[in-house]
């Protein structure tokens, strides 16, 4: 500190007549004040709004929605599943020296990133067209309109679009981990994959995980477009049902809350699975989880948060 204000910095400690006034923050109770008034407002609205919520209730319960929105979980799993798979192989792949295998892995991404994924679920469904048979002849053949079913139809097709965007995820991930842990893995003997699995994508995880989490959200609401090649997940069971008695909003409502409790599912398991990952890589104390707050405060640790 400069010498010549620290006189003055100690009078005005000690004199008893200055006061500390906090700062007034005023722009932000404009702001929660036009928040507030924005929720009430929709409240307002959503009360008089002409909706039947005993119907959404009832309509909430009903096991053919229900089972929908176990099509749509199945059907996310599955496609993430090949979606992941595929990402990491044409991640390695687009990294890899060899012109050849980069370049392959490059067309897929180019592809798949610049088609759209209604676009692509269609062009599998109607794959029979140009193949009307699979299989080996003289050993194993079979119609492809039996074996491409439309759940297979829009697992391959949205696995295979997912792959091209968790392709860039995951090479991300991979060049944000220093080249020299590579470098020291190859020194003590192991081979080019080795170093990845055992030491490159571990640490590269925590920068994966967050952007997946949110592709894996994401294709949970994407499989409503499978039902245009006849999966029947949840939005499509309840156009079919609100086309009988016309309850078109209710119904959507109860979509919605279910998509919501599907996502808030999915939103928990991806913060326990980035706390996991964020292990060791930082100094800092990981803060306690809402499970461990809400325990400290009603449980016998409450003292300590008080």
């Amino acid at each position: 500190m400069n010498t010549e204000t620290e006189p003055r910095v100690a009078r005005a400690a000690e004199s008893p007549e200055l006061k500390i006034v906090p700062r007034r923050h005023i722009g932000r109770w404009v702001g929660a004040g036009a928040v507030v008034l924005l929720l009430v407002w929709l409240g307002v609205s959503f009360s008089r709004a002409q909706i039947d919520w005993p119907t959404v209730q009832q309509y909430l319960t009903v096991p053919v929605l229900i089972q929908g929105i176990g099509v749509a979980i199945v059907l996310t799993i599955v496609a993430m599943v090949i979606g992941l798979v595929l990402g990491v192989v044409s991640a390695i792949m687009r990294l890899s020296k060899n012109p050849v295998t980069s370049g392959v892995a490059w067309l897929y991404i180019w592809v798949f990133r610049g088609t759209p994924v209604y676009l692509q679920l269609l062009m599998w469904f109607n794959l029979a067209l140009i193949f009307p048979y699979i299989g080996i002849p003289g050993i194993f053949q079979g119609r492809m309109i039996d074996i491409l079913t439309p759940f297979v139809a829009a697992s391959i097709g949205l696995g295979l679009n997912q792959g091209a965007y968790t392709s860039e995820v995951v090479r991300s991930g991979i060049l944000s981990v220093d080249e020299g842990q590579t470098e020291a893995a190859q020194a003590v003997g192991m081979t080019r994959l080795q170093a990845m699995r055992r030491i490159v994508l571990p640490q590269a995880m925590r920068v994966i995980i967050p952007p997946v989490g949110n592709e894996v959200i994401g294709m949970l609401k994407t499989t409503s477009l499978a039902s245009a090649i006849g999966v029947s997940e949840i939005l499509s069971e309840a156009q079919h049902i609100y086309y009988v008695n016309n309850r078109i909003m209710e119904l959507l409502i109860v979509c919605a809350v279910w998509y919501l409790g599907a996502v808030s599912l999915l939103s928990i398991g991806q913060y326990y699975l980035e706390r996991f990952f964020a292990k060791g890589s930082s100094s800092k104390q990981l803060p306690p989880t809402p499970f461990q707050r809400l325990l400290g405060i009603f449980g016998t640790n409450r003292k300590a948060f008080s």
